[in-house]
């Protein structure tokens, strides 16, 4: 199992985005928070309020999610991390893979 971490600009965006991998089967749920972020964009310090996506996923899902985010996000370098969990109650991991793509 993996999570995958991405930030959206619009809360809108993000609901789409996640009802989107749902239905394709490729993340069994996902959670969305409100951030400030800050950080470089073509040499200048921005400031933005963002909305943080955590996926969760099978690790052979990634690819496609990646794909998907990258044409949905709107930001043309969008944050995409992966995270392996090292340790996942069985009971919640049997119900990722039942709920995902195998």
């Amino acid at each position: 199992m993996i999570l995958i971490f991405t930030t959206i600009h619009k809360k809108a965006d993000a609901l789409k985005i996640g009802k989107a991998l749902l239905k394709l089967k490729l993340i069994a749920c996902y959670n969305l928070f409100p951030v400030e972020s800050a950080y470089w964009w073509k040499g200048k310090i921005l400031d933005d309020n963002e909305t943080l996506m955590i996926l969760k996923t099978k690790e052979a899902n990634f690819d496609k999610c990646q794909s998907y985010i990258k044409k949905h996000s709107g930001y043309e370098v969008p944050e995409i991390v992966a995270i392996k969990a090292s340790k996942v109650d069985k009971s919640y991991l049997g119900w990722i893979n039942k709920e995902t793509k195998r």
